[in-house]
């Protein structure tokens, strides 16, 4: 494919992975500048190397996603790590099983927080600079990622449409 990203530095949340990884790895064939983004260091740092024993960049930073009043400065590292951001894919998430029957408000909104909140943080945090790289434009690249089908368990079903809010 020829998607023009050589040189982009793109955010991938839970990028290291299932499609997270997958994904992390075509922009990188595509000559963008990956960055992981998740809880796992290890796993992180190993397809970091991966990538770099290819001759590809990327980076990684480890953080747990749902720990929001730290990603502020994970931009912040970002960009001093790589000078700018031209993309953010917005991928980490799970089923953590709260449905309808068997949950509760607390666990309810430990879900919103731990599936979509992050997504709107790190949206946020990062459109200063897609603004910037766009000309006053906001654009991104957006992937989503339902680990089972929406339809079939509500959390899900409720974080993906809040996703969706979240993407235009």
């Amino acid at each position: 494919m020829q998607l023009q990203l050589t040189n982009k530095v793109i955010i991938v949340t839970g990028g290291a992975r299932g499609i997270g990884r997958a994904i992390v790895k075509l922009l990188a064939d595509e000559g963008a500048i990956p960055v992981i983004v998740g809880r796992h260091a290890s796993e992180n740092q190993a397809l970091v190397d991966e990538l770099k024993e290819a001759g590809k960049a990327a980076g990684q930073v480890t953080i747990e996603l749902a720990a929001v009043d730290q990603l502020e400065s994970v931009v912040a590292n970002i960009i001093q790590q790589f000078g700018k951001i031209d993309g953010l894919v917005n991928n980490a998430g799970y089923n953590d099983g709260v449905g309808l029957e068997k949950g509760n408000y607390a666990a309810f909104m430990e879900s919103l927080h731990n599936n979509l909140v992050h997504y709107y943080m790190m949206a946020h945090y990062c459109l200063p600079w897609l603004k910037k790289i766009n000309r006053g434009g906001y654009c991104k690249y957006c992937f989503q990622n339902c680990r089972n089908r929406a339809g079939r368990y509500f959390c899900l079903c409720r974080c993906q449409w809040g996703k969706k809010c979240l993407n235009p």
